[in-house]
């Protein structure tokens, strides 16, 4: 089988919320980890937050060492650099936290940084970079954030489709795409792998895909709710398929 040309990573976080809701010893993320490898995820996605609302500590671990490809999300904190650097994932993206959001709200406010805080933020991703992990920025699909993402020394950007995703719904996402287009255009120009994740599902990932210079997309939620109907295996390979076939 050829590699796809648009990689998926598939987000377990809501298979952790449930194991976490009842603080058993299932649903088994091992067992997540390799039924979506199997069914067609090319890398694993998990977000280890301050509150550990989902993920905690020794399941990022465990998943480390039973998954092929790790992509680890988290906030630029002296904690989450610590323990990425005892993690060792294939990647990083840095992802804005705010405690009492249900979800990821929108992207890294690059602009926003004072001087010291985008030294910082350098500096960190440097660590990291030399240790031999990907680094990615989540941010909105903004100029000046692509811009801002690439001085700071990341390899990759994750563009936030959030806003995009909510306009499909309405049939009024056209403004929010082109804005995807033209950071993934300037992202190009300026040597950086582009990501694309949040809110995406069966009904708006094909337009997704008309998207320039994609490299991978991360899924989680739309898979995790079609699973209750269809089962994890059929709905990664129903996202696969639509990937696949856009291409």
């Amino acid at each position: 089988m050829s590699t796809p040309s648009v990689l998926l990573g598939v987000n377990i976080d809501h298979v952790a919320f449930i194991k976490k809701s009842r603080e058993t010893s299932y649903p088994d993320l091992i067992n997540a980890v390799k039924l979506c490898e199997n069914s067609g995820a090319d890398s694993i996605t998990i977000h280890l937050r301050e509150d550990r609302r989902h993920i905690q500590d020794d399941d990022a671990i465990l998943i480390r060492e039973h998954c092929r490809k790790l992509n680890f999300e988290m906030a630029n904190t002296d904690e989450m650099i610590a323990f990425a650097l005892k993690l060792k994932p294939d990647f990083c993206c840095f992802v804005p936290e705010n405690r009492d959001e249900k979800t990821t709200e929108g992207g890294l406010a690059l602009n926003e940084m004072t001087r010291d805080q985008e030294n910082l933020f350098k500096k960190n991703i440097d660590i990291l970079e030399e240790s031999g992990v990907e680094v990615s920025l989540f941010i909105d699909p903004e100029e000046e954030s692509v811009e801002k993402s690439k001085q700071l020394g990341a390899t990759s950007i994750e563009l936030h489709t959030g806003p995009f995703a909510i306009g499909y719904e309405s049939n009024n996402y056209q403004n929010e795409f082109q804005k995807l287009i033209d950071a993934a255009n300037l992202a190009n120009s300026l040597s950086l792998k582009v990501n694309a994740g949040h809110g995406l599902n069966y009904q708006n990932l094909s337009q997704i895909m008309k998207i320039p210079y994609l490299n991978e997309l991360n899924i989680g939620h739309a898979i995790i709710a079609e699973s209750i109907f269809i089962g994890l295996d059929d709905a990664i390979k129903k996202i696969r398929r639509i990937i696949d076939n856009s291409d």
